[in-house]
C-alpha cells in the first residue's frame, strides 16, 4: 500500500513517466494535468489512475535504482547503468564491503555501490566541488543512501583519509596522477576500477599501473542494443547510445614477480 512519504513512479499508457515523493494533503501539477497526492495514499503500487481533463491513465509503480538516475538532480555526466552494472561486478561490490569513490559528482554511482554494500559496508566518498558535494549528498539522502556513505568534501590530490580499502574507483579528469594513491589505499588483492572518456588517456593511465604491482589489468567497452518489444515485428530500436566510456581494471599485490626472463607484471 502506498503510505504518505512514499516515492511513486507514473508510467503512462504512451510510457511516459515521471516520479513524486507523495505529501498528505498537497497536489502536484504536471503537463498532463493536476495529482492529488491524497487520492494516490492507500492504492497498490500497479494499481491504475487517471489524470487530467482527458483523464489519461497511468500505473502508480515503485521506482527502480535506474529510475532515480534518469529522473535525478544532476550537473555532470552520469555513468551509464550498462557502465555502472559492470564496474559493480569486476570491484565485486557486495555487503560489507569498504570502497573508495572519488569524483562523486551528482552522486549516480556513489548510490549504486551504497545499496549493495549495506549497512555493514561503507562506501567513502570524496568530491571536491561543494555544488557537486551538496547535490550529491541531497541525492543520497532523497533515496535513503546516505547513512551507508561518507561523504567527504576534499580534493583527492591531498590524498586518501581511508586506507586498507577493498575497492577504489576513480573518476576523476587526471586520473594517471592518483595511481600511486589508489595503490597505497588498497588492501592486499583490492581491485581498482579507472573511467577513461579517451583511449589517449588509457594509454596514459595504463604507464603509470605498470609502474606498480598490479595483475589482471584489464580495458572494457561496454555495447548494449536495444530492441522493439513487438512479437510480430521484432527489431532493434532506432537510435543506439554506443560508446560511453572505457573502463580500466586492476589489482593490487605486493610485489612484482622476479623471474630471470622479466622484471615485472606485464
Amino acid at each position: 500500500m502506498i503510505k504518505n512519504g512514499d516515492r511513486v513512479l507514473f508510467y503512462g499508457e504512451d510510457e511516459t513517466k515521471f516520479l513524486v515523493r507523495i505529501e498528505a494533503g498537497q497536489k502536484k501539477g504536471t503537463h498532463l494535468g493536476v495529482v492529488d497526492f491524497d487520492q494516490i495514499i492507500g492504492k497498490d503500487y500497479g494499481d491504475v489512475v487517471a489524470i487530467g481533463k482527458n483523464q489519461k491513465s497511468y500505473y502508480l509503480l515503485s521506482p527502480t535504482y535506474i529510475d532515480d538516475v534518469f529522473s535525478m538532480k544532476r550537473k555532470t555526466q552520469i555513468i551509464y547503468p550498462k557502465d555502472s552494472s559492470y564496474i559493480l561486478m569486476k570491484l565485486d561490490i557486495k555487503p560489507g564491503v569498504r570502497v573508495i569513490d572519488t569524483g562523486v559528482g551528482s552522486g549516480a554511482m556513489c548510490a549504486a555501490m551504497a545499496r549493495l554494500v549495506g549497512e555493514y559496508g561503507k562506501v567513502y566518498a570524496y568530491e571536491r566541488r561543494e555544488d557537486f558535494y551538496n547535490l550529491a549528498k541531497n541525492n543520497l539522502t532523497e533515496w535513503g543512501l546516505i547513512d551507508n556513505v561518507e561523504l567527504k568534501l576534499k580534493d583527492i590530490l591531498l590524498g586518501f583519509d581511508h586506507s586498507n580499502v577493498d575497492a577504489v574507483l576513480l573518476d576523476v579528469p587526471d586520473p594517471e596522477n592518483y595511481i600511486s594513491n589508489c595503490w597505497e589505499a588498497l588492501a592486499g588483492g583490492g581491485r581498482l576500477g579507472i573511467i577513461c572518456p579517451t583511449t589517449n588517456q588509457i594509454s596514459a593511465v595504463l604507464e603509470k599501473i605498470y609502474e606498480h604491482p598490479f595483475v589482471e589489468v584489464q580495458v572494457w567497452e561496454s555495447m548494449m542494443r536495444q530492441y522493439k518489444p513487438f512479437p510480430s515485428r521484432l527489431r532493434p530500436v532506432d537510435r543506439m547510445v554506443a560508446h560511453t566510456t572505457f573502463m580500466v581494471f586492476a589489482r593490487k599485490v605486493k610485489g612484482f614477480f622476479k623471474t630471470p626472463d622479466s622484471e615485472d607484471n606485464r
